[in-house]
């Protein structure tokens, strides 16, 4: 078992070497940040939780603006300068919050870094394409997303030092990691080598040449796929808010949700990403990953029937099958965004279907909360549904967007 995970996990090629090195930094410097900037933000520096909110939702905003434009400069420019500056500027940035606590610097920053973030998926996602084709980015993309879960768990680990310590300096000593490891990607990433493809082509002349965003099958496949990746609202809001709130269970049985989460991501992400190397593939998996969800979220609305002692294993059960549709709606949307996009657009593609990441990311806690706090057991089986339906839904769309590209393809 641990020969086959160390075979998932490390890859074959120099370059996938270097990438997952850069995905490890990242994520430790990310997991170590995220795990204690609440903290940080209100004990430290002494804003409110409420000004805190409001600054990040606004910087979340400006970061779901920044998705399109990244992914075009990385279509016209090459995506790895463009990488190597973004996490350069993320470094710089970082390092401002020890440098102020007037409120007005930390919402500009907290804007900034949330463009930066935010633009670095297509960026990161277009480099793979160009670094490994059409044949091998889905794997490799689910090798990173193994690794950065790994580094995530070492990060929040390291943060623990600082938040029990719980001074001033221990919480700079964060900020000062996390700005270094930011650097360090910028450099490994200018070490990276994107070679000449046949995808980067000039930009062809009508049907072809007309805006992603006017592409409204693959806008459909996007929509589609967000909505599937709701799933993030369900593990950081509604879980924990269910279990809490409505079950009146200690937030301990959150850990242990958490916890199994990461591990299985870590076991599995990559071999079960297989058939992501083709549109049809792909597809599959996501109508896969709907069938999961709505089982667990019909095993959690379950959870608020049965007797106290079934409780907390029901809970885990059902987790623990949300992260199998976790695996397979990111391993499909990994292989929808590379295969559908035509030659030479593969940026402003991938800018495209972060948006409907960024669109669950506003609707998801607000959508989730509503249902599963507000409703209840039958919020659950709602939610379930829209998941069943939507991922049946993925097999039509994403082949009506394939044809759509191929007819493209042959009028060019």
């Amino acid at each position: 078992m641990f020969r086959s995970l160390c075979s998932d996990l490390v890859p074959q090629t120099r370059t996938a070497r270097r990438l997952a090195f850069l995905t490890l930094i990242q994520s430790m410097g990310t997991g170590l940040f995220l795990t204690s900037s609440a903290i940080f933000f209100t004990r430290v520096i002494g804003f409110s939780t409420e000004s805190v909110a409001v600054v990040l939702s606004v910087a979340g905003f400006f970061g779901f603006l920044s998705t399109i434009p990244a992914g075009r400069l990385a279509d016209r420019f090459g995506a790895r300068l463009l990488l190597a500056g973004n996490y350069a500027g993320l470094s710089v940035l970082f390092a401002l919050y020890c440098f102020g606590d007037a409120f007005a610097v930390f919402a500009v920053v907290a804007c900034l870094i949330a463009v930066g973030e935010t633009a670095g998926s297509p960026l990161r996602a277009a480099l793979t394409f160009n670094l490994f084709g059409r044949e091998s980015a889905a794997k490799v993309r689910a090798q990173m997303r193994s690794i950065f879960n790994l580094g995530s768990m070492a990060g929040a680990a390291l943060a623990g030092v600082a938040l029990a310590a719980g001074t001033g300096q221990a919480f700079y000593s964060v900020i000062g990691v996390n700005a270094c490891a930011q650097l360090i990607c910028a450099v490994v990433t200018l070490s990276l080598r994107e070679p000449v493809r046949p995808e980067h082509e000039p930009r062809q002349s009508g049907a072809q040449s007309r805006a992603a965003l006017r592409d409204y099958r693959f806008v459909a496949v996007t929509l589609a796929s967000g909505i599937l990746e709701l799933h993030n609202a369900m593990l950081n809001i509604g879980i924990p808010l269910w279990i809490t709130v409505r079950l009146r269970e200690s937030g301990s049985l959150n850990s242990v949700v958490m916890i199994s989460n990461t591990l299985l991501v870590l076991l599995f992400q990559v071999r079960l990403s297989r058939g992501a190397d083709s549109a049809r593939g792909s597809a599959i998996l996501q109508r896969r990953s709907g069938i999961f969800l709505l089982v667990s979220c019909l095993v959690f609305a379950g959870t608020a029937a049965v007797p106290h002692g079934w409780v907390a294993p029901l809970v885990v059960l059902a987790a623990v099958v949300m992260v199998f549709g976790e695996i397979y709606q990111a391993a499909g949307s990994w292989g929808i965004s590379f295969e559908l996009p035509p030659p030479g657009r593969q940026g402003e593609y991938q800018g495209v279907f972060a948006l409907g990441r960024g669109l669950q990311q506003f609707v998801g806690p607000m959508l989730v909360t509503a249902l599963v706090i507000n409703i209840g057991a039958y919020g659950w089986i709602v939610l379930g549904i829209v998941f069943g339906v939507v991922g049946a839904l993925c097999v039509p769309l994403v082949r009506a967007a394939e044809q759509d590209a191929k007819k493209i393809l042959v009028a060019a």
